[in-house]
């Protein structure tokens, strides 16, 4: 998994968690229909594509663990870790299913139902289109302003050490 995916999929679940924490309304123990308005829901909007990588990444780190210190097994591991990513990719429901729970936890079953008709309007299309994309840029964006701002405060740091004698390489 690389580190744009890594930051995609935490940003996906900051964004997640901050909405769950500010949605009014919540309710303690989902009712059926409220679980199975926030599935539908979270597959409109295609909630857990984010956290779809975490399979195969959890795969592949412990694959990578055991290849450190069994280099020699790398034929045999790489084949389990294939078929371990064939077998285990039911798990990902238990993930969907965890997300649905969460999202009927924190709103009503009115208000999954209204977020439902929403996302399928037009302009809620439009964000389920666009807001990937929206956040890609938005890394690129911040991933080049922050580059730009480590360069200042490296050149601060070496004008205040220079201003006390003290020269950085």
């Amino acid at each position: 998994m690389t580190f744009r995916q890594h930051a995609r999929a935490l940003c996906a679940a900051a964004a997640l968690s901050l909405a769950l924490a500010a949605a009014a309304g919540a309710q303690s123990k989902p009712t059926p229909a409220a679980l199975q308005t926030a599935k539908e829901l979270i597959e409109l909007k295609g909630a857990t594509k984010a956290f779809d990588p975490l399979l195969a990444g959890v795969i592949e780190y412990h694959k990578n663990f055991f290849m450190q210190n069994n280099p020699n097994l790398a034929k045999d591991l790489n084949s389990v870790a294939q078929k371990l990513a064939v077998d285990l990719q039911p798990r990902k429901a238990e993930m969907r299913q965890e997300i649905a729970r969460i999202y009927a936890e924190h709103f009503t079953e009115q208000e999954l139902k209204d977020a439902l008709a929403f996302y399928k309007t037009p302009l809620g299309q439009k964000l389920i289109v666009e807001e990937p994309k929206v956040l890609d840029d938005s890394l690129k964006a911040a991933d080049a302003w922050s580059n730009k701002f480590a360069e200042e405060v490296v050149t601060k740091f070496r004008a205040e050490m220079k201003a006390r004698g003290i020269n950085l390489m």
